[in-house]
C-alpha cells in the first residue's frame, strides 16, 4: 500500500493533512522519541556500571581505567550509529521506508534490553554497538519518510518537532535514571542491580512496531521511483553528480558531531567531578548528572524552533552556520576555566549549550532532499552518521589526551572544533524555504 496523489486540496494546517500524512508523522516522532531514549541511557550509569562490570573481586578499577574503558563503548556506539545509518539507509532505498522503520526500531530496542545482562564491559559494547546500528538507521528513514509525505514550506518545523522528540526521548531517560535513583534511596534496589535494570526500559520501543506496520504506508515519490528505475549503487554517493554535495555534508557532520559528542559524553563526568557533586552519595550524584541533562535538553526543545525561525527567515545554509558559531562560542565560554563556574552556573551554561544543539534538527530536513529520491535514505545517513565514525575517535582521543580527571580541558578543545564546521557550511546549497504546497494524498 502507498500514497496516491490528489493534485487539487492546498494543505495550511494539521487539519488539511490526510489520515496516512497523521499516522507517517507520528511514526517518525515516535521512532526518533525512544531514540533519545535508547541512546542516552548509557550515559546516565556509564561511569559507576563500567567501574562495576571491571571490578575484580574486591577490588576496584582505577578511575583512568574506568574513563578509558566507559569512552571506547562509547565510541562503538558511534561507529555503530554511523555503520547503521549506512546499512538501513540502504535498506529504505530497496526495502521501502516503512518496512525499514519498523526493522531499525526492533534492533535499537533489542539490544538496549540486553545490556541489562551483560557480565563484562567488552558485552556491553557489543550490545551499545549492535543498539546504535539500529538508532543511526532509524534516523535517516524516518526523515526521508517525512521529506517525501510533508509539505516543503513546513520542513523546518518538521525538523525542530522531530529533533524535540529525541530530546524527549533523553527526559524520558532522564526520569528513568532519577525513578531507579530514587528506588535506591528507599532501600528497594542495590546502587548495583539499579544500572542494570534501567536498561530494560529501552525494550518499550518495541511496542509501536506492530502498529507502524500495520498503519503507514510507504510513500508515493518511493514507489514511483522504484518502477521507473532501481536503486542507485552506493558509489553513486561519489559519482560526478553527487560527490560534491557528498563530502560537503560529510565533512560538515563529521566535525560538528564529534565536538558535539564529545560534549554529550563527557559532560556527565565533568558533573560529577565538580566540588560541590563529587561528595555526594552514588544515587545523588546520578540525580546530579539526570538534572544536568535535563537541563541540556530543556535549552535543546527551544533551540530546535530557534533555529527552524532562523532557516525561515534567512536559509537553511545561514542557519546553520549561525548556530555552529554560537555552539563553538558557548563550549569555550563554559569550559575555559575549571573554576570559573559553580555548580548553579554550569547548569545554565548547559541550557546554553543546549539551545546551540538545535542545528542538528536542522539537518533532518536540509539533507535529504540534497539526494535523489532512490538515494535519499543512503545519502543521508551515510553523510550524517558516517560522521560518528570520526565523533567515536575524538571522544575516546579527547579524554585520553586532557590529565586525568580535567574534563574542562577535553571539552573547551572539542568546542574549537565548530568554528572549522561553520566555515565548511559556508560551501553548502543555498536554499530558502519557498511558500509552496504539497498536495494531499487520496486514502
Amino acid at each position: 500500500m502507498s500514497f496516491s496523489a490528489s493534485p487539487t486540496t492546498e494543505i495550511k494546517s494539521l487539519r488539511d493533512l490526510s489520515p496516512h500524512q497523521r499516522r507517517s508523522g507520528i511514526a517518525a516522532w515516535l521512532g526518533w522519541l525512544f531514540d533519545g531514549l535508547d541512546m542516552h541511557i548509557y550515559t546516565l550509569v556509564a561511569t559507576p556500571f563500567v567501574a562495576a562490570l571491571l571490578m575484580q573481586g574486591s577490588v576496584a578499577a582505577s578511575p583512568k581505567d574506568v574513563d578509558t574503558k566507559a569512552s571506547i563503548i562509547q565510541a562503538a556506539f558511534l561507529v555503530g550509529w554511523a555503520l547503521g545509518g549506512g546499512f538501513f539507509g540502504r535498506l529504505g532505498d530497496v526495502l521501502g521506508r516503512s518496512r525499514t522503520l519498523v526493522l531499525t526500531i526492533l534492533f535499537y530496542a533489542g539490544f538496549t534490553g540486553l545490556s541489562a545482562f551483560c557480565t563484562e564491559w567488552w558485552h556491553l559494547l557489543i550490545c551499545r554497538f549492535l543498539s546504535a546500528l539500529g538508532i543511526g538507521g532509524e534516523w535517516a528513514v524516518g526523515a526521508s519518510l517525512l521529506s517525501e509525505t510533508w509539505p516543503k514550506n513546513w520542513r523546518p518545523w518538521i525538523a525542530a518537532t522531530l529533533q524535540t522528540a529525541v530530546n524527549m526521548g533523553v527526559l524520558l531517560a532522564c526520569a528513568a535514571g532519577a525513578t531507579f535513583a530514587w528506588i535506591v534511596n528507599q532501600g528497594w534496589m542495590t546502587e548495583a542491580m539499579s544500572h542494570r535494570v534501567v536498561f530494560l526500559v529501552g525494550i518499550l520501543p518495541a511496542l509501536i512496531t506492530l502498529w507502524i506496520r500495520k498503519a503507514v504506508p510507504e510513500t508515493e515519490e518511493w514507489e514511483h521511483a522504484k518502477k521507473d528505475a532501481k536503486p542507485p549503487a552506493i558509489r553513486e554517493l561519489f559519482g560526478p553528480q553527487v560527490a560534491g554535495t557528498t563530502w560537503r555534508v560529510l565533512i560538515i557532520c563529521a566535525v560538528s558531531l564529534t565536538a558535539h559528542w564529545a560534549f554529550m559524553f563527557w559532560q556527565q563526568s565533568l558533573i560529577r567531578a565538580l566540588p560541590e557533586v563529587k561528595t555526594l552519595s552514588g544515587p545523588d550524584q546520578t540525580n546530579a548528572v539526570v538534572e544536568a541533562l535535563v537541563w541540556i535538553m530543556c535549552g535543546s526543545i527551544i533551540g530546535n524552533y530557534v533555529a527552524g525561525l532562523l532557516a525561515k527567515l534567512w536559509s537553511y545554509r545561514t542557519a546553520i552556520v549561525v548556530m555552529l558559531l554560537a555552539y563553538a562560542v558557548a563550549m569555550l565560554c563554559a569550559f575555559h576555566n575549571a573554576t570559573a563556574w559553580t555548580h548553579s552556573q554550569m547548569l545554565v551554561w548547559y541550557a546554553v549549550i543546549g539551545l546551540c544543539q538545535g542545528v542538528f534538527g536542522l539537518f533532518t530536513m536540509c539533507l535529504p532532499p540534497l539526494f535523489p529520491t532512490l538515494l535519499r535514505t543512503t545519502g543521508a545517513g551515510f553523510c550524517y552518521n558516517i560522521g560518528r565514525i570520526v565523533a567515536a575517535v575524538g571522544t575516546v582521543v579527547f579524554k585520553l589526551y586532557a590529565p586525568v580527571g580535567d574534563y574542562h580541558t577535553a571539552l573547551y578543545y572539542a568546542g574549537l572544533l565548530f568554528i572549522p564546521a561553520a566555515l565548511i557550511a559556508l560551501l553548502l546549497p543555498q536554499e530558502r524555504e519557498e511558500d509552496t504546497t504539497t498536495p494531499i494524498p487520496a486514502d
